[in-house]
């Protein structure tokens, strides 16, 4: 189809691209998850549910399973409003639209307690970028007051944030604090041979206004399916296209994607990481600032990628919680963080970029500074001191970015970088 074609073409109301992201944890990690007569392998906790029990949750939510991947740590589930990570002890539901994540949040809690016998909440995070049409959200979700007020008759310790400009792009986020867990595992939990204490790390790359050329591939006018091509296929032939499939090593991914009908795209993909992959690339040494040995890091992450692509709302979304190097590196498997940024950006050449980058704070010391000030200098080196040649537009021509807005953050547990960029 021609960029003429798809600027012409408009939904029959506008989309909101801008997700609402919850996540839940019931436990540190895996290791204090209880042990279940149904349990098997790595299906323990909340990985025992079946997908019908998450299929009813979500049509609480207003959204569907298109498919699944299973992963040797988690399970995910693209949806047809974004995505639904399951590990044995968190959930994370990513929804887009008018959906109605949080009222998902009761039954979540009362599945959880009923079939994997986690009865309290150990920390829980809900967040999402400033609205596009705030005016069209339904329930809670038509403001950020009465999300907050709907969070604090569930939760006794949340707190609520308003992060960047209120009359701009801005973030928002609500968190509980930590409740406590004993030292030692008890018996009675799931037994784990080695518990390799993950470092909790999600970077979030928000962008909106895509070039004409950008959005042009993720129009599918035309019948999708026939002579062997389903949505899944067309979506998959792009991603090689586009370079999607070579954000992280293939070797390492499993992608799953999908291709919606006239317009929009949606991936999970199931990422292998570990020593071998993080060679060079990693910051949290095996060995800590004060000499003492430290803790290797092996494990699987995810990122997933939502694109709206009409004109006047056009919007993409790349979520990642693999641990990346703040240096750059040209040796180690895995991208560092500038790299990833300049390969995202480079695919969607947004004209607005909102970066997040959310860390446990016993993790953010890389010793002369802090791992969120060490990502706000690569995201500033990513977008503003080196151009970013589009792979999409047909001209040679190099796009840089200014920086609008840089806060850091400081919670219970957690640090926040956050960052806007606008198109020079």
């Amino acid at each position: 189809m021609s960029p003429d074609i798809a600027d012409d073409y408009q939904a029959s109301a506008p989309f909101e691209g801008p997700e609402k992201l919850l996540e839940i944890w019931f436990a540190p990690s895996a290791a204090y998850v209880p042990a279940l007569d149904n349990a098997c392998e790595h299906k323990t906790g909340l990985r025992t549910v079946s997908r019908q029990t998450w299929e009813d949750m979500l049509d609480i939510v207003k959204c569907k399973v298109l498919s699944v991947i299973e992963g040797t740590e988690m399970d995910a589930y693209l949806l047809s409003e974004s995505s639904f990570f399951v590990s044995p002890h968190r959930l994370i539901l990513k929804t887009c639209g008018t959906t109605l994540n949080l009222l998902g949040l009761p039954r979540i809690l009362e599945i959880a307690a009923q079939e994997a016998k986690l009865t309290t909440v150990y920390r829980f995070f809900y967040s999402r970028k400033s609205f596009m049409f705030p005016e069209r959200q339904l329930g809670p979700h038509r403001d950020w007051k009465q999300e907050v007020e709907y969070l604090d008759q569930i939760f006794t310790n949340g707190s609520a944030y308003t992060v960047g400009k209120v009359n701009g792009d801005h973030w928002l986020l609500y968190l509980t604090s930590a409740e406590g867990y004993p030292a030692v595992i008890p018996p009675h939990h799931t037994p784990v041979e080695t518990e390799d204490r993950h470092v909790d790390y999600t970077i979030e790359i928000l962008m909106s206004d895509l070039s004409p050329k950008a959005r042009q591939p993720f129009f599918f006018l035309d019948p999708v399916e026939g002579d062997g091509v389903t949505p899944s296929s067309l979506a998959g032939e792009l991603s090689e296209k586009l370079g999607i499939t070579n954000i992280f090593p293939p070797t390492l991914t499993h992608l799953d994607a999908y291709a919606f009908q006239p317009c929009g795209y949606s991936s999970n993909a199931l990422i292998k990481w570990g020593h071998e992959s993080l060679e060079n690339d990693f910051d949290w040494s095996p060995t800590t600032a004060n000499g003492q040995p430290g803790i290797r890091h092996s494990g699987e992450g995810y990122y997933t990628i939502h694109v709206t692509p009409e004109e006047g709302w056009s919007y993409a979304s790349f979520e990642c919680n693999v641990p990346l190097s703040s240096k750059v590196s040209h040796d180690g498997k895995i991208p560092d963080l500038m790299a990833l940024i300049k390969r995202v950006v480079n695919i969607f050449e947004p004209g607005r970029i909102t970066l997040t980058l959310f860390i446990s704070s016993e993790d953010n010391d890389t010793g002369n500074e802090t791992a969120i000030e060490a990502a706000q200098r690569a995201f500033k080196v990513a977008l503003t001191e080196s151009p970013i040649a589009p792979c999409q537009t047909q001209k040679n021509e190099a796009r840089m970015y200014k920086r609008t807005d840089k806060i850091n953050y400081e919670f219970g547990g957690y640090d926040l970088a956050f960052a806007s960029f606008e198109l020079n």
